[in-house]
């Protein structure tokens, strides 16, 4: 079993632009009615890399800002970055581009087209030169993103910090990988308990593949949280915004969450 303490959360989603504005939501003390994404600023990146960088860029890295305390150097930090399908509208336009008679790629859109792209612009952005894991999972994103990052963590000794993000693709792609909307959500995560702590995560693997108890119970975060795999999250961040013990299945994956007092 591995255990670790949460220290930071970020959300980003429709209708939920941050994590301090999302917990009545998540909560349940206030009605989820969706919305709009916020504007999507990565603000860390220089003003030369944020022209470079894509939606799918932009939303990762203003996740995993949300969760670093504004007095914590980010360079200290490990990263995992864990994505169903990664930068989707690059590999789109790539795709359109290869089935004219030109077939003219520009360089930008080929190294924004690779799976580790947010990581290397969170490397730009923060000077970071600490580990990072770009991991791609289908469905199951989230969770082994969490697994990851939460082993790394504790064999490590040193702190880590989970995003989890993912973005339509476009037509005709979308009608294969249906995915309903952009969401990101990111954890920052210590091996042993600090002034940050706001929760204890027991991380083990169980015997059934059911995920029965990670649901939502407002009908719109529910479809959210199918609707895209980053939002498979949704029941552990709502346990975090309740300050509620839960136990909590992702297939095989168990989660037992413990808030800290």
């Amino acid at each position: 079993m591995i255990r670790v303490f949460v220290e930071g959360v970020g959300i980003i989603g429709p209708g939920l632009p941050c994590w301090n504005e999302s917990r009545e939501i998540l909560a349940g003390r206030r009605a989820y009615t969706g919305g709009e994404l916020p504007r999507l600023q990565a603000r860390r990146l220089p003003t030369a890399e944020r022209r470079r960088s894509t939606a799918v860029t932009r939303l990762a890295i203003d996740a995993a800002e949300q969760a670093l305390p504004p007095d914590m150097n980010a360079t200290e930090v490990a990263t995992v970055f864990s994505s169903s399908g990664g930068e989707v509208e690059t590999i789109h336009r790539i795709f359109e581009e290869l089935a004219t008679p030109e077939r003219l790629i520009s360089p930008t859109q080929f190294h924004n087209s690779v799976h580790n792209a947010a990581s290397g612009y969170w490397g730009i952005a923060t000077g970071s030169r600490k580990a990072s894991t770009s991991l791609s999972c289908f469905d199951d994103s989230f969770a082994m993103g969490l697994l990851e990052t939460a082993g790394q963590t504790l064999i490590e000794g040193t702190r880590g910090l989970l995003v989890a993000y993912d973005f339509p693709p476009l037509q005709p792609i979308l009608r294969a990988r249906p995915l309903l909307a952009p969401f990101a959500a990111s954890l920052l995560l210590a091996p042993a308990p600090s002034e940050l702590k706001l929760a204890e995560l027991a991380i083990d693997f169980a015997d059934a593949d059911s995920d029965d108890a990670a649901r939502m119970q407002d009908p719109g975060l529910e479809a959210l949280r199918l609707g895209n795999p980053a939002a498979r999250s949704l029941p552990l961040l709502a346990a975090l915004a309740r300050c509620e013990s839960v136990k909590l299945s992702f297939g095989h994956l168990r989660v037992e969450l413990t808030p800290c007092a």
